[in-house]
This record gives C-alpha cells, structure tokens and sequence, in this order.
C-alpha cells in the first residue's frame, strides 16, 4: 500500500539531506580537473572559478545564466521542501547578479510506494515559491527512484558587463553575510527525530527565504564580488571566492549569526556527513582561532540548504547596503569580515 500524504515523513525516503548530500568538494574537483576546457568565446563564467552559474553570451546587453540544483528532502513537509528547493535554486541566479525567467522541475520519485499527492505538494509549494520570483515554470523531467529528490534548473538573464561573479573580491572590501548558519545541522537533528519544532521552524524560515531582496539591495550598492552559501560552508565557498579573487578574506566568528539551537545540537553530536567532509577539503585552506569553540568551529563547515549570499562590497557602501538588506527582509544580515591582501603563505580565509 502507498504511504499517504498524510502520513508522509519526508525524511524517512532519503538517505542524505539536502545540500549535505553533495559530493564532497575534493573528490568533485579531482574528477573534473582532467576534463577539457570549454573554448567558446561566448561562454563568459564556466567550469574553472567554481562559480554559481553559468554566463553564456548572446549579444552585447544579453547574457543566458544557467544554474542547477536537486536534493533530497530534509525537512518532513513535502510543501516545505518544494519552498526549499526552488528557493536554492533560485539563489544561484541572484549571486549572479541576475534576474531568473523560467524553471524546470527534475524529479526523483517512488512512484509506487508514495501516493502522488506527495509529489504534488512538494511541487506545489515550489510553485509559490517561484511566482513569488516572477519565475515560469515551463516543464521539467521525472524519473522513478527509491528515494525522494527534487530541484530545478533555473534560466535567468544578466547585461554581460553587469554579472556578478565570486571573482571580484577588491582589498579592503567588506563582506556582508545575509542569513544565519546552521540549517544542516538542524536538518540532521530533524532526521534523527532530535530537533525541537522552534529550531526547525527558524531553519525553515532561513531556508525558505528567497535571496531575491538582498540580491537587489547589491547591485544598487555596486556589489564586487557575490557567491551563495550552500553545500560547502561557509568557510567552503569563502574560500572559493577568495582563490577566485586572488585575495584573503579574514572573518569575525561574534558577527555570524546562528540559527537559533543549532549550536546546542552541534555539541550533542547532530552532525551531517557533508560537515566532515568540508572540514578534510578546506582544512589546508583556512584558518581559524583556537579560542573559537569546537560546535562554532563545526558550524562553519556546516552545509547549509538555500543559505545567505556572501558580499563583497566597497567599505565605504557597507553599512547602507546592510540598512537595505535588514530592512527588506526578514533574516538579519550582518557585516563578518573584510578582504586583505592574498598571497601564498596566506591561508585564503582566517577566522578570528
């Protein structure tokens, strides 16, 4: 007998959760080094600078960005998880610096042992998630599995001389970061049946929480250089803008803010696999004080599910860019560090 829509827990149809199910960073990166390079003139951001999406050329004022994202659930509430996915999605597009126009739904179901009104939901509350983008959800592809995975691929459109790239990061920039850490360990929690509904209530809230303001408020500020924040960390994908900007970043642990429990969690042991495996990828790269705790340490391999943008923005535009952002959604956004000088005795990202 299928499992009803009423007695789903989502969570229980997957073995991983969310974007802690990406492959970890070392072992993508090993794979796709040999691989040959694009030599398309028009193809504007690729492969080579680890970047959120794809900028392919048109004409001189019109550029296509191509970005894709799946996963499997890591909430239990199949619309929930449908809010989530798109909003992940979708967040690539606005590091980009981008406005997204159309989707398509890629589906991983068990057709036969969970009722479809579960897929409906969780495409349901997609759905809302991408009209409150102005988004077009115009087809997508399904295949039968044994576990739950959804996500899209989100097209949007960029003036070629105004995408935002991870690579743009100046010396003596600040950086602004939009949401709090520590949904993975939340989501972790949730799948163990160890999380208290306040806790899972405020991860839902971060995750489902479009980047859409924020992305906005930047490029109104002249925003440098911009990357989301999802599988790898934030040590994970700071680094990566670093690397691709040719700079350091360092980082103030007091002005990251935390996703309300998550902390706690962490020190009881709620960790997803993903965590580790950002620590063993990133670990040569960056630096972090000892006198920072252990969980907090954690939280910063954490990886997160539809997180914040990170910014680099001129110092002199940080704190109205900030105004703008706290005052046009919901997630607090705060300034976390600056851009220093990079060279190679230098660990990419230290955090004091």
């Amino acid at each position: 007998m299928k499992q009803s829509l009423e007695n789903v827990r989502l969570t229980e149809w997957a073995t991983g959760a969310g974007c802690a199910a990406k492959m970890c960073s070392r072992d993508l990166s090993e794979i796709l080094a040999s691989l040959p390079k694009s030599q398309d003139p028009n193809l504007l951001v690729g492969l080579e600078t680890s970047d959120d999406a794809g900028v392919y050329k048109i004409s001189d004022d019109l550029a296509l960005v191509d970005t894709v994202d799946f996963f499997p659930p890591m909430v239990d509430d199949p619309f929930h998880f449908g809010q989530i996915a798109a909003a992940n999605a979708l967040s690539d597009v606005y590091a980009m610096g981008a406005r997204p126009v159309t989707a398509l739904n890629l589906v991983g179901f068990p057709v036969d042992d969970l009722d479809g009104q579960v897929l409906q939901e969780i495409i349901r509350g997609s759905k809302s998630k991408l009209d409150e983008a102005g988004v077009a959800l115009v087809g997508g592809h399904s295949i039968v599995d044994k576990e739950v995975k959804y996500g899209l691929s989100i097209t949007g459109l960029v003036d070629p001389a105004k995408a935002v790239t991870n690579g743009g990061a100046k010396t003596g920039d600040s950086l602004i970061f939009t949401k709090p850490i520590g949904v993975g360990i939340i989501n972790t929690a949730v799948k163990r049946g160890g999380a208290d509904p306040a806790m899972v209530t405020a991860a839902i809230a971060s995750m489902t929480q479009l980047n859409k303001a924020a992305s906005e408020c930047m490029l109104d500020a002249g925003v440098q250089a911009c990357t989301d924040v999802t599988g790898f960390g934030l040590l994970g994908h700071a680094q990566e803008m670093a690397k691709a900007s040719g700079v350091s970043l360092e980082l103030d642990h007091t002005a990251i803010f935390t996703v309300p429990g998550s902390l706690e969690l962490c020190a009881d042991g709620f960790k997803p696999g993903g965590l580790e495996n950002n620590r063993l990828s990133f670990a040569d790269v960056v630096n972090i004080s000892p006198e920072i705790s252990g969980a907090f340490e954690d939280l910063l391999f954490d990886p997160q599910t539809s997180g914040g943008l990170l910014i680099a923005v001129a110092e002199k535009a940080a704190v109205g860019l900030l105004e703008k952002i706290n005052g046009a959604q919901e997630m607090q956004a705060s300034i976390i560090g600056r851009v220093t000088p990079g060279n190679d005795c230098a660990p990419l990202v230290t955090v004091s």
